[in-house]
């Protein structure tokens, strides 16, 4: 019964989501108050729909009901509630369900958050949200239905992934989707923007605290994952340009590049065009990430399906929602005229060329990830593209842009003189340079660390640099408290954010530098290591909820004194006869003392070491950008009502998108010196 009410719920949610996607647009075209105000209702009944779906589905896993097909295929009684709850979503049709859950939850978050937002433009968001509901809703019962039945019901199931069955797997892909999906916001705000004719001070406003959310969600996401596969696969690293990997990159970079070009929009009213392309491609990149993990064209561990049926729907849905939102951009992007001026050497200036940067990045990780797919179409050629192809290709296009993010915040807007920047960062700069020498002196002629190093003090020190010059620190001293604590929270989470790139740039830097050693022991034998004596005290036999595991126990000192014990894990999994890796990690801060376990015969074990320097800073830096948006989205101006939009030009309306003597939204009647009462925040 319950599997039927999930089906029925989705049904229900399809068509909610189709109404949603038509009668508010076309209210806000005909100028109907009643089809407008119905927008939030239909949002909120999606959300109670696909919510009730969702739940159902967490029940079958719960209960273990084996007569539902993807509980049979992916569940078994014995697995912990915790892999129960989260293996609902470890699959192709459960994450399905979770990405339009959180799709509806963001079309609720518009209909609630999104009252000051004047009425036709919502009515529009809300229903371009609709579409993409809609036709990821069809994608599911027609090619995906979580809730199909199995007759007779097996007695049990086949269990999950064993890879999977991590508590990452609770927090990793609704953390993940909740930034892709995130982008379906900012990019339905493009759609209504175009649609409407008419991109602003105002829009932007609107904008950017969706974006920030998005990107916030999307850089914990990622950290999540690349500490997920660290500590999980075993193989002592944390990033290996998979496909599905650089999936979830390029939409990050895209959305950088729009919550920068968001704040021109807003304080200027410069970049519009390009404010509306960068949200149409960061939410086309997740869809292609959206694609590649379920098409099975590409090769990756990360992927769910191979299914060439749901990649040609899928495929399909891109080109519909990509193709449309480009060709509708081509017709309306030239009536969009910027409005403000900047010369080269200002902070538009340098914001249009960190987005110029951020896109070409985007662009090399998107031709290394899909050459090797066009490749085989059309050349017949198999090719591999790996970590040597990104990071040469990357390192010429990393350089500057770390230079312009701490360079750019210390420019002024429209115009700026590079003198007032050298006195601001000139100290930054000399830090950065001695920490490259320092660094080369320890890494002889390894490039790449020693750059990185200078850039992690470079970004660092220049977010200290700008909140000093913006409190006057040097100049006026004894005022600087006071003005720290009522400097915007906007400025102290850019800063914040600026700094934890650093902090990752470092990471990456040190991790360059590790290194990692192959033995043979014995019980009772050691080996030296990294200024450590490894010594193997013996192999025991370990029982768990559904697996068994051999489990080392390996004993790490310094000058005759313990420093930590670890425990290494090959897990057995009896219903799935796959063997898992469990590395054990001890962690300083400073780096990480990394153990894996290998094969045993003959009285002798095989074990691998890894010593990684600065390891747990890439995954703290990411936290700590994600804890500078988070702080930008609680500063007052995201928070509160964006100012009435101005009267709209002539002409910036076609004709036929409003009925006859109908006056666009926002635009004055002749004669008028208010605003009209439904554009008033």
């Amino acid at each position: 019964m319950i599997p039927e009410l999930g089906h029925f719920a989705l049904a229900l949610a399809c068509a909610i989501a189709f109404a949603q996607s038509l009668l508010p647009l076309w209210g806000a075209h005909r100028g109907e108050p009643r089809l407008i105000a119905a927008a939030p209702g239909l949002a909120l009944s999606g959300v109670l729909a696909v919510g009730a779906a969702f739940l159902a589905l967490i029940w079958c896993y719960v209960s273990n009901d084996t007569s539902v097909l993807a509980v049979v295929e992916n569940s078994h009684s014995a697995k912990p509630l915790i892999y129960k709850i989260a293996g609902s979503w470890g699959n192709h049709e459960g994450s399905m369900v979770l990405w339009v859950m959180i799709l509806a939850l963001c079309s609720g978050a518009v209909a609630v958050f999104g009252r000051d937002l004047p009425g036709a433009l919502r009515a529009r968001v809300i229903a371009v949200l609709g579409w993409i509901s809609f036709g990821f809703l069809v994608f599911i019962l027609a090619t995906s239905n979580p809730f199909t039945r199995v007759w007779p019901a097996p007695a049990d199931g086949q269990g999950l992934n064993p890879v999977l069955q991590d508590p990452g797997l609770a927090f990793h892909p609704p953390v993940l989707y909740a930034g892709y999906v995130g982008f379906a916001v900012t990019f339905a705000f493009a759609i209504a923007a175009l649609i409407e004719g008419r991109v602003d001070a105002a829009w932007g406003r609107w904008v950017r605290p969706w974006a920030l959310g998005a990107w916030c969600f999307l850089t914990v996401g990622i950290a999540m994952g690349s500490w997920w596969a660290y500590y999980t696969l075993g193989w002592g690293g944390y990033w290996f340009w998979d496909p599905v990997e650089n999936a979830s990159l390029m939409p990050w970079l895209a959305g950088t590049a729009l919550l920068h070009t968001a704040v021109v929009v807003e304080k200027r009213e410069a970049l519009k065009v390009w404010a509306v392309l960068l949200a149409i491609l960061a939410f086309g990149m997740s869809l292609l990430g959206t694609f590649l993990v379920r098409s099975g064209v590409l090769n990756s561990v990360h992927a769910f399906a191979n299914d060439p049926a749901r990649g040609v729907f899928i495929l399909v849905l891109l080109a519909v929602y990509l193709g449309g939102a480009l060709a509708l951009f081509a017709w309306r992007a030239p009536v969009m005229a910027p409005a403000g001026r900047f010369a080269p050497i200002s902070r538009e200036g340098a914001l249009v060329l960190n987005n110029l940067l951020l896109c070409s990045v985007a662009a090399v990780v998107l031709v290394g990830t899909l050459y090797p797919m066009f490749a085989d179409l059309v050349l017949k050629t198999k090719i591999s593209v790996g970590p040597p192809f990104f990071n040469t290709a990357l390192m010429p296009l990393a350089v500057p842009l770390v230079a312009a993010t701490a360079a750019g915040p210390a420019l002024a807007w429209k115009r700026a003189r590079a003198w007032p920047v050298v006195q601001r960062l000139w100290w930054a700069a000399v830090i950065a340079l001695l920490a490259m020498l320092v660094a080369l002196a320890f890494t002889g002629e390894r490039i790449a660390p020693v750059v990185g190093f200078g850039g992690a003090a470079w970004l660092i020190l220049g977010a200290a640099a700008d909140l000093a010059g913006r409190i006057a620190l040097f100049s006026r001293p004894r005022a600087a408290l006071g003005r720290a604590i009522h400097l915007p929270r906007a400025a102290w989470g850019a800063a914040i954010a600026h700094a934890g790139l650093g902090i990752t740039l470092a990471g990456l830097s040190g991790m360059a530098m590790a290194t990692d050693k192959l033995v043979v022991l014995t019980p009772g034998n050691s080996t030296s290591f990294a200024g450590y004596e490894w010594r193997l005290d013996g192999v025991r036999d370990v029982t768990g909820p559904n697996w068994t595991a051999r489990a080392a126990t390996v004993e790490v000192l310094r000058d005759g004194q313990l420093v930590t014990t670890l425990d290494p894990q090959r897990r057995f999994f009896p219903l799935a006869q796959t063997t898992t890796g469990e590395a054990a990690i001890h962690t300083n801060g400073f780096g990480d003392l990394y153990a894996v376990l290998g094969e045993e015969g003959q009285g002798r074990t095989v074990l691998r070491f890894h010593n990684n320097p600065l390891a747990p800073w890439i995954w703290f830096g990411g936290l700590v950008m994600a804890a500078g948006g988070a702080l930008s989205l609680t500063d007052r101006r995201a928070r509160v009502a964006a100012p009435a939009r101005k009267p709209a030009r002539p002409g910036t309306v076609p004709p036929g998108t409003l009925p006859p003597g109908t006056l666009p939204p926002g635009t004055l009647p002749p004669g008028a010196t208010q605003p009209e009462a439904g554009a008033t925040a």
